[in-house]
């Protein structure tokens, strides 16, 4: 009996994992707004599902080292969602942000999260949270350039139009899923020590 409440206990989420969750999101949502940040050009917002996704495997893989309980990932994509959509980023990058956290949660639980290969796996799931982002230019689109040209000018959203075409929908969301993987071999190739000492194998 005693032992089923100590592995019922070892699987909650205490106040230790919550403050890993958080301090480890606002270090992701710093290194990824460097990217963010140079959305002012058109060029740039389609180039964010490489950069994005790209940049945040390290530190993204570096969490995964800290991650043994389900629904920490789960929380900090669903964090990650709502902070960017207080930000003034949409919506939707709310709704993707939770399940593309969801989807690398049940990933890394499918290898005990000790599987270096799922690991990896995960990172690629978990990155298509940025295709939340850019889910208004083709969802609900008139509307968003509407604004976005009250806010930028005709000239800017002419531009970005260009970029955004209604067949780069599935391209984006590819690349999401794609740069994710990259970024999380990136990251595991330099967070290798840290795999090591917590069994990731």
């Amino acid at each position: 009996m005693d032992m089923n409440v100590t592995q019922a206990e070892a699987g909650r989420l205490g106040g230790k994992d919550l403050i890993t969750i958080g301090v480890y999101t606002v270090i992701y949502i710093v290194i990824i707004s460097v990217f963010g940040a140079l959305g002012f050009i058109p060029i740039f917002i389609p180039l964010t599902a490489v950069f994005c996704p790209l940049v945040g495997g390290i530190p993204f893989m570096l969490y995964l080292t800290k991650t043994k309980k389900f629904g920490m990932i789960t929380i900090m994509g669903t964090l990650i969602g709502v902070i960017m959509f207080v930000m003034g980023m949409g919506y939707w990058i709310a709704i993707v942000g939770f399940i593309s956290g969801l989807i690398a949660d049940l990933v890394m639980k499918a290898g005990n999260y000790s599987s270096a290969k799922l690991s990896v796996l995960a990172c690629g799931f978990f990155s298509m949270w940025d295709f939340g982002n850019l889910m208004p230019f083709f969802v609900g689109r008139e509307a968003y350039l509407a604004t976005l040209e009250e806010n930028y000018g005709a000239e800017y959203v002419a531009n970005l139009s260009s970029y955004m075409p209604m067949w780069m929908m599935p391209v984006l969301l590819a690349a999401t899923f794609i740069f994710g993987i990259l970024g999380g071999l990136l990251g595991r190739a330099m967070c290798k020590k840290h795999f090591e000492r917590a069994g990731i194998v």
